[in-house]
Formats: C-alpha cells, sequence, structure tokens
C-alpha cells in the first residue's frame, strides 16, 4: 500500500484522476475492456469531476459497478447512489454497461445477480473511500472479513447514518435508511487495484485508526493495508493525526 498526500482535495482529486486513467488506458489497451467499482459520497465529488474530464478513455469499453446502496430509498431521493453515478459519472463519460443496485425491489434477487455479474471477470481498478467510523463502503466495524459473498444485506451503525445527515444528504437521523446492499470487503479486496480517496479533517481520526492500528474489523478500512496494489489519497487535513514516524514512509505531493 502506497499513502500520497496532497495539499487539498482538489489536488487529491486531480492527482487520483490522473493514476486512474493511466490504469484504465492500460486495461483497455491490454484487454480491450476496463471493469471498475465505483465509489459515491462527497469525498468522491472532486475526484469524479476531475475522472470524468480525463482525455483518451474510451468509455464505452467500460463497465461499471458499484459499492453500495441503501435498501428502500428511491433512486429520485438525492441521497441516491443510483442518481449520484448517472449525474456524476455516467452522463458525463457514456458508459453504457452499468450494473446498478436498486434496493426498492426484490434486493435478494438484485443481490444475486449483480453477484454474479461482478465475479465473472475480474475487476481492473476500484475505487473506494473511508468512513467516519472506518468502514469500507457500508461495511462498518465490525466487518465481516470472512464472507466470500460479493455483496451483502448489511445493518448500518448510528455512526455511519450521522455522516450521512452531516454531509448534508438527509434532514435528519430519522430519515437515513437503516439498511443497505454493501460490496464485501473480501470482494473489494480481489480488485486488481485500488484507489482510496480519502479528503477533509473529519476523516482524520479514522485514517490514524485504519493505518496505524491493527488491522481489525473495528477499522474496517485497515485491511487496505493487505492489498499489494492500493494507493491512499489524502489531504493535510486528512492525514493531520499520522504521526512523524508513519509520514517518513509516506510519499507526499
Amino acid at each position: 500500500m502506497v499513502i500520497k498526500i496532497c495539499k487539498d482535495k482538489a489536488s487529491l482529486g486531480r492527482a487520483a484522476a490522473e493514476q486512474a486513467a493511466v490504469s484504465l488506458r492500460t486495461a483497455l489497451q491490454q484487454r480491450g475492456r476496463a471493469r471498475i467499482i465505483a465509489a459515491t459520497g462527497a469525498s468522491q465529488f472532486e475526484f469524479l469531476d476531475a475522472l470524468t474530464g480525463m482525455p483518451n478513455i474510451e468509455w464505452s469499453r467500460v463497465e461499471m459497478f458499484h459499492l453500495d446502496e441503501y435498501i428502500g430509498l428511491p433512486v429520485s431521493h438525492p441521497a441516491s447512489f443510483r442518481k449520484y453515478l448517472r449525474e456524476r459519472l455516467i452522463s458525463k463519460t457514456g458508459i453504457t454497461k452499468c450494473h446498478f443496485l436498486d434496493g426498492e425491489g426484490d434486493v435478494s434477487g438484485v443481490v444475486r445477480s449483480v453477484s454474479a455479474e461482478l465475479t465473472a471477470v475480474p475487476i481492473d481498478l476500484a475505487f473506494v473511500g473511508i468512513g467516519e467510523n472506518g468502514h469500507l463502503a457500508f461495511n462498518d466495524p465490525p466487518a465481516d472479513f470472512q464472507t466470500e459473498e460479493p455483496y451483502l444485506v448489511v445493518e448500518l451503525d448510528e455512526a455511519c447514518r450521522r455522516q450521512q445527515v452531516g454531509e448534508g444528504w438527509f434532514a435528519d437521523l430519522s430519515k437515513v435508511p437503516k439498511r443497505a446492499i454493501s460490496m464485501s470487503v473480501r470482494q473489494i479486496l480481489k480488485a486488481n487495484e485500488i484507489l482510496c480517496i480519502v479528503p477533509d479533517g473529519r476523516k482524520a481520526q479514522a485514517v490514524k485508526s485504519c493505518f496505524e492500528g491493527e488491522v481489525s474489523a473495528l477499522a474496517p478500512a485497515s485491511i487496505l493495508r493487505t492489498h499489494s496494489n492500493t494507493t491512499v489519497f489524502l489531504d493535510k487535513l486528512s492525514s493531520a493525526l499520522l504521526s512523524p514516524q508513519s509520514l517518513k514512509d509516506i510519499v507526499s505531493n
């Protein structure tokens, strides 16, 4: 795992997008297609804005999956991840092959069908973030590090749900769904390359816990340290609590 520290979230987004673009072009050149996993949330705004502006990516040959989705939330709701990805990634690039997690109907059927598509061919590149509670996708602590199921139905903890209110997606805690579909931890780790995009000071404690503490289900994103081709992009605020000793081994931008 490599950690890169950028001066702010705009430069973080550009740096991550540049690396993602190189990886996508390489996959497209070598295999004729690229399969990606896309993250959502406020932490991904600058990254997706930069990525969708990158030149020389044949998006028509890119196949997209997403990490998670709320159960019972209409696609028209501002917090819907399907809506988010359509507006911030798909409409800007022309991606046509998308596997959406529809949490409004037959959830178990959606989990089965999208899981089958996801595992049919290896994933080239996964974009992920880290929650304020250290979650990876919607795998809140203590996360299940053992299951081989590609997607799970999970219960969202209060810290996770409060983060969604804090980011402005919901008016209050009572409006945040309590359940979601989430890609499993082991499935995320099966991606050939992982880019973890984590700006903002509100993520600083989670960054410290995940990258300086033990690899633990209580700090779910700490598992990224076991993946040989992960790059974590931080800014000055999200990296602020890392110790001087840790910073010696970190690449700065």
